[in-house]
């Protein structure tokens, strides 16, 4: 009585904001059922041009009153991927999990200096790549991921806010329960993720999954120590951001406690 299902929810962002952690707490939900791996299926061309029934066949089985959901965080940022979700499926819900748009960067940045250094490539100090010639450089991807309010533009021209739920992803890390009745509300389903289902771990610094009898932590590249980056610039990447927030925050009709 399974079939694949093309998904009735994706998360589409951001990258390093806590897609992962977002996407494994939700499996616990007995109504929900998830993409193992990110397909890249709207943000890439060479994946989108197999067409649909790939997509299709990479979801997982699923019963008829589950929801699929698969997450990409490569999608918030695409320029092609609000279209093409749309002519996929105009009413279909959306899931964006943010957070403070400087600690994303640098979380950005700590992501590609370990993956370098496990491959045995060069690594750049943070603060020579952020920094050029004495000036904040917002060429840098990283920096541009986290204007939230340039890339939130493109999708608000093919849907909806009310098809948007945004997951404050810095609650989630320190209070999952919250946030996940939240998308619970928005994706219409019963209420079935407890307390009883998340246990903090000390020795990582974040809450674990408990379902099924099993206990689970999020992979040992989750939570890795970030550089400590210097006040100054921190503070220049504050003020960069300030204005792109505020201009988020109109947009959505909400405000986070960001920097």
């Amino acid at each position: 009585g399974t079939s694949r299902q093309i998904p009735q929810t994706i998360i589409i962002g951001v990258r390093k904001g806590g897609t992962r952690a977002l996407l494994e707490m939700l499996d616990i939900h007995p109504n929900i059922v998830v993409a193992a791996t990110e397909v890249h299926f709207f943000d890439w061309d060479e994946n989108y041009v197999k067409g649909i029934d790939w997509y299709r066949n990479l979801m997982p089985f699923s019963y008829g009153n589950q929801i699929t959901i698969e997450k990409t965080p490569g999608y918030f940022t695409s320029p092609q991927a609000p279209g093409r979700i749309h002519d996929m499926n105009s009413s279909i819900k959306l899931l964006l999990i943010l957070r403070d748009p400087t600690e994303r960067v640098i979380s950005d940045y700590t992501q590609v200096y370990y993956n370098r250094v496990e491959s045995h490539k060069p690594v750049q100090l943070f603060e020579d790549i952020v920094i050029k010639n004495g000036v904040l450089n917002t060429k840098y991807k990283a920096i541009q991921r986290s204007l939230y309010d340039v890339h939130m533009e493109k999708w608000l021209k093919h849907f909806s806010l009310d098809q948007i739920h945004i997951v404050d992803g810095n609650t989630l890390i320190k209070d999952p329960l919250p946030e996940l009745q939240k998308v619970e509300r928005f994706l219409n389903l019963p209420s079935r993720i407890m307390s009883s289902n998340f246990y903090f771990n000390q020795t990582k610094g974040f809450y674990c999954i408990r379902s099924d009898g099993r206990e689970r932590c999020l992979h040992e590249s989750k939570g890795r120590p970030h550089p400590l980056v210097n006040s100054t610039i921190l503070e220049q990447l504050y003020s960069y951001f300030r204005e792109h927030n505020a201009k988020f925050y109109r947009m959505v009709n909400h405000s986070f406690d960001w920097h």
